[in-house]
Formats: structure tokens, C-alpha cells, sequence
């Protein structure tokens, strides 16, 4: 007895599709026979349809093909501490930086952490978290970490134990007050930013009785050889004798601006202090004095997330409870 040929067993249906019931379905109205399911209608006959660009996944629409992974070599090294974007695409333009062993001389390249980055022959440092540091800076230092003139620096005065840090902004020769001090370039860059919008106080002493109708140009907004500096927040405080003292709100820097600004209304300063700067407060620190701003303060403040403080944290460790076992076997024994 011979046996009947072998049957084979229906392939599965895709997970996609549904059951069969009668004449396929989903085609067009139509369409050539023979055509590809899902080809666009007029497209050739065995025309692939979502064929890959060649861009990876996720890519921004636009993007060249093969766009590497990783983060610009420039913020990398400010995110290390090495220096701000800024100065970092400097030194990589005058070849002190090598990625995987070969210098570079274009800031437009992506590292990983598998890349190994050196400067000037030395490896960089890890990326630290973020932290920040109040200084209260005195009259009569440059804010740069070297002066061509030869004048006492900010870093002059900071003290040796402080990790490399950059000033967010900078005070000028003859102003004093509230620095913001950072180990991180991606935060003094966001921080310098006026797209940021925080509010700079400064007290301001000037020679001259200024009256609201001298100040009602800094309040509107003024040009100053042919710079537009933008609306001042302007409070007279009080008058003493030929001086008069002023509160002033920026929400942004430009060189010498509230300086140029009084003298284009006829006023002259004559001491200029930062007193805050965003939620940042000169408070009760003495000239010199450096406080570092608590871990939780920066998250919270720049919106970060995990960024710890260096500092060893203290661990709370209890004691064991006491083994009460043997007590219970001292007990008198109940009355039955």
C-alpha cells in the first residue's frame, strides 16, 4: 500500500494580517496586475517602496547620511573643565587637541566615550557634575585668567584649593560684587546667555542728582555710539550730598554698559557692585569670600537632573537592635 503524498502545512499568516475570507483585499482600484502591494500608484512595476535614505534612525529630516553619534568636540571639553566652548574651539584651531591620536584643527567633529581626547598631549578629565561657587569679588582685579598688562587677576585671589573654574560674565576692573563661578562651560554658556533672562542687580553710586526725568531714557531703553542697550530697571534710592545711590536691573551684560550708559545721561559712577545675579544672592559674603551653592540649589535652579556636589555625603548608619530572645527566657513562665 503506497502512501499518500505528504501534505504541507499552510504557512502562518503575519501577525499583521488578518484572516482570508474570499478576494484579497487593500488593492486599489485599478492598479496593474502583478503590482507590489503598497507601490505608489504610477510608481514601475517592482519599484520598492521605503527603501532607506542612507540616514540613521532618528535622525532630524535633512540630515546627511551616516550623521555620527556623541556630542561636538568643543562642548566636551567644556563639559570636562578644559574651557568654554569659545576658547575651546580656539585651541582646537591651533592644534592642541587630538581625538584618537590625530590633531584636530575643525570643531566640527563628534566625539563618544570610546574617542580618547587629549590637549596639549594629556588626556582630559572625566566630566564633573555641575557645580557653582559665589565669589564676592573686589574692586581692582581683572576677571581673566591672565592679563596681558600684567594687573591681579580674579584667579590671583581665589583660593588654591578650588578646583579649575570659569566666571560666568565678568566684572570690570573697578566693580566689585557677586561672581558666579562654575566648572562646567555648557552652564557658564547657558548662563551668559540673555535668552536666559535673568535678572543682574547692581548698587550704583554716581556723582549727580539725577532726577526720573534723566533716568526715563535708561528705563525706555537707550543707544549709546550707536549700541542699543536694552530697558534698565532704574530705582533712585537716595541722595547724599553730590553722590546719589541707585539700584539697577539688567537682563543683559554688554561691556561697561550701565558705565556708558550714566555717563551718556551725564552721570558718572563712582563704585559698582553686583549685588545678585538670577536667584543668586551677594547676601552676607565678605570681599574674597568663596561659597559653593548646593548640589540641590543647582538642579533645581538650572533645571538639571542628578548633579551632585563633590563632597563626600555623611552616611547615618543605626545601631542593631538588641536581641531581646534571651530576655523572653528569663520570664517567669504563665500560670496555667
Amino acid at each position: 500500500m503506497t502512501k499518500p503524498p505528504a501534505r504541507r502545512s499552510p504557512a502562518r499568516p503575519s501577525s499583521a494580517a488578518g484572516p482570508k475570507s474570499g478576494p484579497k483585499t487593500g488593492a486599489k482600484p485599478g492598479a496593474k496586475a502583478g503590482a507590489k502591494p503598497g507601490a505608489k500608484p504610477g510608481a514601475p512595476a517592482g519599484a520598492k517602496t521605503g527603501a532607506k535614505t542612507g540616514a540613521p534612525a532618528g535622525a532630524p529630516s535633512g540630515a546627511p547620511a551616516g550623521t555620527p553619534a556623541g556630542d561636538r568636540i568643543a562642548k566636551v571639553l567644556a563639559r570636562a573643565g578644559v574651557a568654554s566652548r569659545r576658547e575651546a574651539e580656539k585651541m582646537i584651531e591651533m592644534g592642541r587637541v587630538a581625538v584618537n591620536g590625530e590633531i584636530i584643527t575643525r570643531a566640527a567633529l563628534n566625539v563618544t566615550d570610546k574617542d580618547k581626547v587629549t590637549v596639549d598631549g594629556k588626556p582630559i578629565d572625566a566630566p564633573e557634575d555641575p557645580r557653582i561657587w559665589l565669589y564676592h569679588k573686589p574692586a581692582g582685579l581683572v576677571t581673566t585668567t591672565k592679563d596681558e598688562q600684567g594687573r591681579p587677576t580674579i584667579y590671583d585671589d581665589l583660593p588654591e584649593e578650588l578646583p579649575r573654574v570659569m566666571s560666568v560674565g565678568r566684572l570690570d576692573l573697578n566693580s566689585e560684587g557677586l561672581l558666579l563661578l562654575t566648572n562646567d562651560g555648557g552652564i557658564k554658556r547657558k548662563l551668559e546667555l540673555p535668552s536666559t533672562g535673568w535678572l543682574r542687580k547692581y548698587r550704583v553710586r554716581v556723582n549727580g542728582k539725577p532726577s526720573d526725568e534723566m533716568l526715563a531714557p535708561l528705563r525706555a531703553g537707550i543707544v549709546v555710539d550707536g549700541q542699543a542697550f536694552q530697558p534698565m530697571e532704574v530705582t533712585l534710592d537716595r541722595q547724599q550730598g553730590a553722590n546719589a545711590w541707585l539700584t539697577i536691573g539688567l537682563r543683559e551684560g554688554k561691556n561697561r554698559e550701565i558705565r556708558r550708559a550714566m555717563t551718556d545721561i551725564g552721570l558718572t559712577v563712582n563704585r559698582l557692585i553686583r549685588v545678585s545675579y538670577g536667584p543668586f544672592q551677594l547676601g552676607q559674603l565678605k570681599q574674597g569670600e568663596v561659597q559653593e551653592v548646593r548640589s540641590r540649589v543647582v538642579r533645581d535652579q538650572l533645571g538639571l537632573e542628578g548633579a551632585k556636589s563633590n563632597r563626600p555625603q555623611p552616611v547615618r548608619r543605626r545601631k542593631p537592635a538588641p536581641d531581646r530572645a534571651p530576655d523572653r527566657a528569663k520570664e517567669s513562665p504563665k500560670r496555667r
